[in-house]
């Protein structure tokens, strides 16, 4: 008899790889069944066993806990070792607290877990290692972070080279909702001060989740019967940013009581969160590829009479000088610009917990968090299309290094853009003590996001400048390695006359856009399971459903065309619309761009002018309505229906409505037993998921394409074909086994093995069912993007091995080897297409659109070895965390591959930590130093339009280091200090090669000072 894997949700087993996943999971339970048959009242040779540390009363995974543990308070790490500082003790018993006695819990929490565990658990209530999520997990091994550019704030992780919605993040063992538009959360949204604990589950529990190839996430948050007794902490501090020069608060408060016979307790916390941050930004939108004509280069002699084209049927192709046959890559828009950020946040939480008996406890909590970024940007940007450029110098990989372009306009640019993320979750956690042995849970949860709620505008744009006749010859150069350097440009200014690069006389009105994302997520979820527990022996069956909805709707003013009411720059430019020169009224000011990136080479214009693009657009509303009276300067050749005002209309091609359900059962077995008196532990699980996808959205093609009389790099679709909805049904489902065994080869050395089964599902937002055209094309850069519902999910077997020599009290050596055999890759590849017959009219030749679309594409191989070291120097106080990542994968990216379906693994790069400590007599001092080497980002960038598919986004190698300090003035009151990026290290990034800048973000050093109180 042939069994059919497949219908059991596994893949063929005709490949090495999955032969090797689906035995080890058999052999996996098959294991389990003598264990369950063996005789638990036989007594266990105890005499090798090593006496473990006491233990914290809520361990890893909440979740499996009964309800009498639940009860009982979260003990700090004791030890009989007197050296220890920063220690309370009776008789013989040592109490350990401060950052040590985190530590020593966090090894206790790894090394008693049965699969791969790092922990990360607060000092004392209130007051957690880190000021950021993201940035205290990137303390772990294969654990490194991505920041925010603008804000320089760690906003999410990659573990062992999987990011983003690689990775699920859970609060209290429960999926989060999140409005982002992915699946993962934005880890600076997440109050850090009332923490308790951060599990970072490299190898699944399939009794919590299966859903990561990276890792799960647990974040705990602190419940009454945690600490029993009244609890009160506060903090209070302020920061500042060197560039903003602002002090600004960030303040908390929790309480937490129970009642004297400990039946009812209830927990609430408040947090406000300032922070101020003036980033300098040098950016290159996109280095999209295409192919030169010969005459367009240096030196070549037919270039005075160049007419670049790959029509063969047009008569300046039979001249083989104008033919485009040499590729190459160039910048598509090339800008600096300073970015003023605020951002406030607020977090909230009430937690209840009912105890009437030691066999039932009944949780319910609420979590609330609110946050608001505000960015005003001033920038300055030029436009350069491919078959413009002249004198072109390529380098040995193509990337254009040097040209000039003719009539080059340029953009003086002002932006509001504000961002508001709020979430609420409500939960009810019920755990009763059916028998001694036998745990009932329930679980259940309702969660909603938000992106944008209200009436907010998220970005209100003013681009001002001048143009056309003074459009002036502009050279670029590149300067140098991304990492050090971004380009130069020169003989800038109106009609190059550098002197007059700000003057204010010539400068009209180009564009205003107006544009909001606004997005809502809803999640339900339930979760049930019993829990059998007898000596070594652990039995769990369960299951798990959600429903997730997630609505996408974007409203711009590109859709009605309204963005370019008064585009053409005015009369100085010699523009048919556009009004000049403005009131002065409307400048308030410049920020100076010398030295703007300190320690990179480059040079930039002088200055870029402060204005606010709300008041630019009220001066435009003001001149009257264009229906109702002659507004000289409207644009009257390509705006319709504009009264005066920049309102937004709904883009159709961006409103998506997806519902995900998802149900889930679970069987797992773990036992203790021994193995030629060897302490073995020996844990098997398996997970069923089925899902079923509903994605709706509504679909537009354009009917036809014109040149905008206003400016001569724009091209406006007028008209479009009726909206029709379009909706699509698909389903999947998986089975996902889990293995993980420990051996204790000595009372101090550990050996583990893990193989398991995860999956990942595909963005939401990647799940339209349309393809989207939007208004607002430039010459030369059409673009249309385009989802797919039947994306299945990425599949990885994953196995690890690796070793643990717990050497001393909180200290140990590990090593760690994992290998990831991962398939069904999403890619995002980009094609040229037609659409819908259109013609471009600057070329009189079918429109050709770089079309972004997703596909289930290859498999890939990602492998690596974690590294990491613990030691505390006896009673010294000092002590350090170290450890390091390598890793790599057999798809690596190929820079010469120009194909449309190029394909590599992103994410991956080498990273280090290092964290040396001192701890002792109530004063605490750390020095954090984080280290991650060049990686992929993604396929694609902020102009993808180029002709050799999806151009890939690479981040440079960065170096981190960080200071924080505190003194227990008593047992009471402490003050804290932080220093971050001390060595003002900036962000960068570039396209296919090193030379090709695409970001670079100063964004300074950060100080903060303040004050706890716990009682």
């Amino acid at each position: 008899m042939t069994t059919n894997f497949r219908d059991l949700g596994l893949r063929s087993l005709s490949r090495p790889k999955n032969t090797l996943a689906c035995a080890t999971s058999v052999m996996a339970l098959m294991w389990s069944i003598p264990a369950l048959a063996q005789d638990q009242g036989t007594p266990q040779n105890n005499t090798t066993v090593q006496p473990t540390a006491p233990q914290p009363a809520v361990p890893s995974t909440a979740n499996t806990t009964t309800a009498a543990q639940s009860g009982q308070p979260q003990d700090t790490a004791t030890a009989p070792d007197a050296s220890q500082g920063n220690a309370t003790g009776e008789g013989d018993e040592i109490v350990i607290t401060g950052l040590r006695g985190s530590l020593q819990r966090n090894l206790d929490l790894k090394r008693t877990s049965s699969g791969v565990v790092d922990v990360i658990s607060a000092e004392d209530i209130g007051k957690f290692p880190d000021s950021n999520v993201a940035a205290a997990l990137q303390r772990l091994p294969g654990v490194s972070i991505q920041r925010s550019g603008s804000r320089g704030e760690p906003t999410g992780i990659t573990v062992r080279g999987f990011g983003g919605d690689f990775n699920t993040t859970l609060y209290d063992g429960r999926r989060i909702s999140t409005a982002t538009g992915g699946r993962q959360i934005d880890f600076s949204t997440v109050g850090v001060d009332f923490i308790g604990q951060l599990s970072v589950l490299k190898t699944p529990d399939v009794s919590l989740s299966s859903s990561s190839i990276g890792a799960t996430v647990d974040i705990q948050f602190p419940k009454p019967f945690d600490h029993p007794g009244f609890r009160l902490a506060a903090t209070g501090s302020g920061s500042i940013q060197e560039r903003a020069g602002r002090i600004v608060p960030t303040a908390g408060l929790l309480i937490s009581d129970t009642t004297a016979d400990e039946t009812f307790g209830v927990l609430a916390d408040v947090i406000y969160t300032r922070r101020d941050t003036d980033t300098n930004r040098v950016y290159v939108s996109g280095w999209p590829g295409g192919n030169f004509a010969p005459c367009q280069l240096t030196g070549n002699a037919g270039a005075g009479a160049c007419s670049p084209t790959s029509d063969t049927t047009s008569a300046a192709y039979a001249n083989p000088n104008n033919r485009q046959n040499l590729p190459g890559w160039f910048p598509q828009q090339y800008g600096a610009e300073q970015q003023r950020v605020k951002d406030e946040r607020v977090d909230a939480r009430v937690a209840f917990q009912y105890h009437p008996t030691d066999d039932l406890m009944v949780t319910l909590d609420n979590n609330f968090s609110r946050q608001e970024i505000v960015q005003n940007n001033y920038a300055f940007g030029v436009w350069f299309n491919q078959g413009d450029l002249r004198n072109v110098t390529l380098d040995g990989n193509g990337t254009a290094v040097d040209f000039t372009q003719a009539g080059t306009p340029t953009d003086f640019t002002s932006a509001r853009n504000t961002e508001i993320l709020q979430t609420n979750q409500t939960g009810l956690n019920v755990k009763y003590d059916a028998t001694d042995n036998l745990t009932l849970e329930a679980d259940g949860s309702y969660a909603k996001s938000w992106r944008n709620p209200g009436n907010v505008i998220g970005s209100q744009n003013g681009d001002i400048g001048y143009g056309s006749a003074l459009g002036n010859t502009l050279q670029f150069t590149v300067d140098g390695n991304s990492s050090g350097a971004f380009p130069t440009i020169s003989n800038f200014g109106p009609a190059g006359n550098t002197a007059a690069w700000a003057d204010t006389s010539v400068i009209g009105t180009h564009v205003a856009v107006n544009q909001t994302q606004r997005n809502t997520d809803e999640l339900m979820q339930f979760r049930g399971n019993a829990t059998w527990k007898q000596d070594d022996l652990t039995i769990k069956a369960g299951g798990q459903f959600y429903q997730d909805t997630f609505n996408f709707r974007n409203t711009s003013t590109f859709t009605n065309n309204f963005w370019q009411a008064y585009a053409g720059y005015g009369a100085p430019s010699a523009g048919t619309s556009g009004v000049a020169p403005l009131p002065g009224s409307l400048y308030q000011g410049s920020v100076s761009l010398n030295n703007f990136i300190p320690g990179f080479d480059g040079s930039l214009p002088p200055s870029v002018f402060v204005f606010s693009p709300i008041a630019y657009q009220n001066y435009l509303t003001s001149l009257g309505n264009p229906q109702a009276q002659n507004v000289p300067g409207f644009n009257y050749g390509n705006v319709t229906g504009f009264t005066g005002t920049f309102d937004e209309a709904v883009d159709p091609g961006s409103v998506l409505r997806v519902r995900e359900r998802t149900w889930s059962l679970y069987f797992s077995v773990n036992f203790k037993t021994e193995i030629g008196s060897l302490p073995f532990t020996f844990n098997a699980g398996v997970r069923n998921e089925n899902t079923n996808l509903v994605s709706t959205g509504q679909g537009r093609l354009p009917t036809s394409l014109v040149t905008s009389t206003a400016d001569r790099t724009l091209l406006s679709i007028p008209t479009y074909t009726d909206v029709q909805g379009v909706t699509s049904n698909s389903s999947y489902s998986y089975l996902l086994p889990s293995m993980d065994a420990k051996l204790e080869l000595t009372d101090n050395l550990i050996l583990r093995f893990d193989a398991s089964r995860t999956l990942t599902r595909p963005s939401l937002a990647l799940l339209n069912p349309v393809l989207n055209v939007g208004n607002g094309q430039r010459i030369g850069a059409l673009s249309a993007s385009g989802g797919n519902p039947n994306l299945k999910p990425y599949l990885a077997d994953n196995f690890d091995i690796g070793a643990e020599w717990y050497y001393r009290r909180n200290s140990y050596l590990s090593v760690g080897f994992f290998l990831k055999n991962v398939s069904n890759f999403v890619v995002g590849g980009v094609t040229r297409q037609t659409i819908n017959g259109l013609v471009d009219p600057t070329t009189g030749q079918p429109a050709s659109f770089a079309v972004t679309q997703q596909v289930n594409g290859p498999d890939a191989t990602v492998r690596g070895v974690e590294l990491a070291w613990q030691q505390v120097f006896g009673d010294t106080g000092f002590g350090f965390q170290a450890n390091a990542t390598f890793v790599n994968t057999n798809r690596p990216y190929d820079d010469k591959n120009i194909s449309q379906t190029g394909f590599a693994v992103t994410g991956l790069a080498n990273s280090a930590n290092f964290v040396g400590f001192y701890d002792k007599g109530g004063f605490q001092f750390r020095t954090a130093l984080n280290w991650r080497d060049k990686y992929l980002l993604q396929f694609g960038q902020n102009q993808n339009t180029g002709s050799f598919g999806a151009e890939p986004t690479f981040v440079n190698q960065s170096f981190q280091i960080d200071l924080t300090t505190s003194y227990d003035i008593n047992k009471h009151f402490s003050v804290f200090g932080e220093a971050l990026n001390i060595n003002n290290n900036q962000q960068s990034t570039h396209g296919r090669y090193d030379n090709q800048l695409l970001d670079v973000f100063d964004y300074g050093r950060r100080y903060t000072a303040g004050i706890r109180y716990r009682f």
